[in-house]
């Protein structure tokens, strides 16, 4: 951090309370980025701060030239393209509550829709290719089609992935494994509140 941000915002022409408005932070904040006081930052606010400096993240972390040309063949790595990996996601709180961001990881989504990444937990979708500590991309939307993958909400608990079918009043969560324990889930929606979180588009692998 140092002078380089405010020289790049004086070059545009903007004054510290745009860029905070821009990047949706106090303008002390933006003042003390400026001045070194704040030395890390949160990756989001890199990739708004870049956005709002008309520049590359790596001009925000290191002061890299704002203007540098890319290598033939290659493309900008846009840090704005980014969704948040939750936590536990329960139905009663806000999906992107400070408290349940743990990371940001790139899509190559631009759709303009909202995204946002679970940790996969167990193995009731192994014979779908979601082995344990796998990461997929979940498009925010309240309604899929029948047979399709989503992540659901059951009576408030924590999300669960599954294909989804839904025959009047009656979901059915059915699980694709290699373990016999896992067997399709039935629920009575005039029983038992059911909650789509999304749509499952992306399954990312993990080597731990």
């Amino acid at each position: 951090m140092g002078n380089y941000l405010a020289d790049r915002r004086k070059a545009l022409g903007l004054t510290q309370k745009e860029i905070a408005e821009l990047v949706d932070v106090s303008e002390a904040t933006v003042s003390r980025w400026e001045s070194g006081e704040i030395a890390n930052m949160r990756r989001d606010r890199i990739a708004a701060y870049a956005k709002a400096l008309k520049t590359t993240p790596s001009f925000i972390m290191t002061g890299d030239s704002a203007d540098k040309e890319l290598p033939a063949g290659a493309t900008l790595y846009n840090a704005q393209n980014v969704a948040p990996l939750l936590g536990t996601v329960r139905a009663g709180m806000p999906m992107y509550a400070e408290e349940n961001i743990e990371d940001y990881i790139p899509i190559r989504q631009t759709d303009g829709a909202k995204y946002f990444w679970l940790n996969i937990r167990g193995d009731s979708m192994n014979a779908a290719g979601m082995d344990e500590g796998d990461q997929i991309l979940v498009r925010e939307q309240p309604e899929v089609e029948n047979g399709q993958l989503a992540v659901v909400m059951v009576n408030g608990n924590e999300a669960t992935v599954k294909y989804f079918r839904r025959e009047g009043d009656l979901v059915i969560l059915t699980p694709k494994s290699f373990n016999p324990v896992h067997q399709p889930q039935i629920y009575d929606l005039k029983k038992m509140p059911v909650r789509i979180a999304g749509l499952v588009v992306e399954c990312r692998k993990v080597f731990r």
